[in-house]
């Protein structure tokens, strides 16, 4: 089990006290990471409130010190590439260099359709996302950038000040299908799926295929899985200190290194408990 991460994911339907109090107490009990999810409305409870994702995380950064923190993943239709790598590099120095930079071609259509966002067909978003990835790989690594792309353009983009992290902050980035993954391949850091263990066994072939495809290590890259209730219902780690030891054994058995939850219905003592009696031994 030697170098697992383990971080956690809060969805931003709580004030900000409450959110600030939640991401100093996961720092506290050392996790390794906290993300935000990227929505304007909570895709399983549209009755909730939500907050922007990069505008609170880099609120949260301040009230924070040692933990790695990100998007996971922003939606490429809600930003230009442009405006995301601005975004990030100032959050990088807020941070003082712990930024984890997520990104995912968008997928729920209802929110697009709510906030009347264009909403491209799968395809399209797919292209989008490829060249939104060269982009922010670009400007994140260069004083001067250009870029002609069918979507995207960079004419001479200067980029100051520089990240703190050089060459540039890590990319974690959410692909799936044999285009997406050899899209990503140049590019990712950390990839993160979600879904049980055999879907991410499967993706993670792919991955490593694609990573060889593109010159590079299949095992250069960090899999990273997020666990969502809602998304693998027959998956419970927040049962028990056994449970959540389980799901991480499976789920390392098919490449997973990198494991964020979803706490929302786990008991804040269950938390605590893994966080120092199971994480230790697993890392």
């Amino acid at each position: 089990m030697a170098g697992l991460t383990f971080g956690i994911q809060t969805p931003p339907f709580h004030d900000f006290t409450r959110m600030t109090a939640d991401w100093q107490r996961f720092e506290s009990l050392g996790w390794d990471s906290i993300w935000l999810p990227d929505h304007f409305v909570p895709t399983f409870r549209r009755d909730l409130p939500f907050f922007e994702s990069w505008t609170l995380l880099s609120a949260l950064a301040m009230v924070t010190n040692r933990v790695r923190i990100g998007v996971l993943v922003s939606c490429n239709t809600f930003r230009h590439p442009s405006l995301l790598a601005k975004q990030a590099a100032t959050v990088d120095h807020v941070s003082n260099g712990r930024l984890e930079v997520g990104l995912g071609t968008g997928w729920v259509e209802f929110e697009h359709t709510m906030f009347g966002i264009e909403y491209p067909d799968n395809a399209e978003r797919v292209d989008r996302f490829g060249e939104a990835v060269q982009v922010l790989d670009l400007l994140l690594r260069n004083e001067v950038s250009s870029f002609s792309g069918a979507h995207y353009q960079l004419d001479g983009a200067t980029f100051r000040p520089a990240p703190i992290q050089q060459p540039r902050p890590p990319l974690t980035l959410a692909a799936h299908g044999p285009k997406m993954l050899g899209l990503i391949a140049p590019y990712v850091d950390r990839w993160n799926s979600m879904g049980s263990r055999e879907e991410m066994g499967e993706r993670g072939k792919r991955l490593d295929a694609a990573l060889v495809a593109a010159g590079r290590d299949s095992g250069s890259v960090v899999k990273s899985v997020l666990y969502v209730p809602s998304v693998t219902p027959d998956e419970d780690p927040w049962a028990s200190l056994d449970a959540f030891t389980d799901f991480v054994g499976r789920y390392r058995e098919q490449g997973v290194r990198d494991f964020i939850f979803q706490p929302a219905h786990a008991a804040p003592d269950l938390i605590e408990r893994v966080a120092h009696e199971v994480l230790p031994g697993l890392r």
